[in-house]
């Protein structure tokens, strides 16, 4: 096998890759992706009912950054879409992200305004300068009740792990309004694509000087591949070093989907169960994807240890064998090797990052 360029995994930073530089280099790129499908986990397809569904779970496109909006409007219409995500709790569905309205539902109040929201936060939330873990941040930002009635709970069933025993950083993320904005995401672009994630992936790749090996595993042909210019691999780093240091930890979903003869099973594309139920949330890609059927699929996610990896645990002992993988990977860029995307950076990015990411490694190579 003779290629200019190697890579190691079909999703969003292969995926970028490969396109650029197939089109804008001329170079000659071979994907190996291990599945029987590319997209990697932002993958969909169409249901028996006719319906788009995603196979690891919704994605919403969101993103500030209008170069990356550009790049991948090349390859996809759009449709316009905000998300909005429901919680229940207490036998109430409340927004989420915390807004006025999710106090004012949960606890009767009546706030009306920014000045009044920041002044029950004050009376409510606890003052710690330098939270250690995710508990202790989230009593610095929404307090001890709304924790343990939205958070708390969730927290355990996502992780298997109590939120003091998590890093600040994964309740970093819980953003919280001081208005009746109930968007879960505020970004200036948003939208979904009109034929699907997986469209996006087949047109990024449809050009003659790439090749997809599907259903192969990187590792057993390696050996065959005898001159590259450049491989890129975003799979997972512990794999790639055989487990020298050890196993790193990821959190992985299981799904259980159901087709229905109905318009809509609820009032949202999200609605989350933070105390009931062993399953996070249930979601129904109809809201979202705006088609028009009388049937109806929703999916129920479970986190679990088992099945593809989605979630890097941030546990300090996690850090600590990362820190081991990536000073080697980062040897290797003398090799014309380099690692990228969540799995080989094990750190959690969304979609619009992912595209950055690739996008600026792939401008920065270009110029050796």
């Amino acid at each position: 096998m003779k290629y200019d360029i190697i890579i190691v995994g079909a999703g969003i930073s292969g995926a970028t890759l490969a396109e650029r530089y197939a089109r804008v280099l001329n170079r000659k790129v071979l994907v190996v992706e291990k599945r029987d499908h590319i997209g990697g986990n932002c993958y969909d397809y169409y249901d028996k009912a006719g319906l788009l569904v995603p196979k690891y779970g919704p994605h919403f496109f969101h993103t500030n950054d209008k170069t990356v909006w550009n790049y991948v409007s090349k390859f996809t219409e759009w449709i316009p879409y905000q998300h909005r995500v429901l919680s229940f709790v207490d036998g109430l569905l409340v927004p989420i992200p915390v807004n006025i309205n999710t106090v004012n539902i949960l606890f009767g109040t009546n706030i009306k305004n920014a000045q009044e929201m920041k002044k029950w936060l004050k009376e409510n939330t606890e003052k710690i300068k330098e939270p250690k873990n995710s508990e202790e941040v989230a009593l610095t930002r929404v307090g001890k009740i709304l924790y343990e009635k939205m958070f708390k709970n969730y927290t355990k069933k996502q992780w298997d792990m109590w939120p003091e025993d998590l890093d600040a950083s994964v309740m970093s993320r819980i953003p919280v309004r001081m208005n009746f904005d109930d968007r879960y995401f505020t970004d200036t672009y948003q939208a979904m694509p009109k034929s699907g994630y997986t469209k996006i992936f087949e047109n990024m790749l449809n050009h003659k000087n790439i090749k997809v090996l599907l259903n192969t595993d990187f590792f057993k042909i390696a050996n065959k591949i005898k001159t590259y210019k450049k491989l890129f691999y975003t799979g997972p780093i512990d794999k790639f070093f055989n487990y020298k240091y050890g196993k790193l930890q990821y959190r992985s979903l299981k799904f259980k989907t159901q087709t229905l003869r109905m318009k809509f099973f609820q009032s949202r594309a999200q609605i989350n169960y933070p105390n009931e139920y062993d399953f996070t949330r249930i979601t129904e890609p109809k809201h979202a994807t705006g088609q028009q059927s009388d049937w109806t699929t929703i999916i129920k996610e479970s986190p679990t240890w088992d099945g593809e990896p989605y979630y890097p645990v941030p546990s300090r002992q996690n850090k600590i064998i990362y820190k081991k993988y990536e000073i080697d990977a980062f040897k290797l860029n003398d090799k014309n090797i380099f690692f990228i995307g969540r799995l080989a950076n094990y750190k959690y990015i969304n979609m619009d990052q992912a595209f950055r990411n690739a996008l600026d490694l792939f401008n920065n190579l270009a110029k050796d």
